[in-house]
């Protein structure tokens, strides 16, 4: 049975940097993290890595052809999908 990985994003580079804010506000949003949580304290900036890209994004065009859909969702909006999703699977008791 023939299978195929697609890559779905939205298609637009987004800085890291955006990426991560927008990240850590929404795991506040969605009490993973406490509101007054330090982020400063556990951020590192490091020169690039070996295998580091200097922009990347989901190229979809495979996907789009494939399943007739063009994904469309915004950055902040998948990561509050996202953050919530992980608070429901790993955060709350069962």
């Amino acid at each position: 049975m023939p299978h195929k990985i697609y890559n779905i994003g939205h298609g637009k580079p987004v800085n890291l940097t955006e990426f991560v804010t927008v990240l850590q506000e929404e795991l506040i949003r969605a009490e993973v993290l406490p509101p007054d949580y330090d982020f400063d304290a556990h951020k590192k900036f490091v020169p690039a890595q070996p295998g580091d890209v200097p922009i990347t994004y989901a190229d979809t065009s495979d996907f789009e052809r494939d399943f007739n859909f063009r994904p469309t969702t915004p950055l902040r909006e998948g990561l509050r999908v996202f953050a919530q999703w992980y608070k429901n699977f790993y955060v709350t008791p069962k």
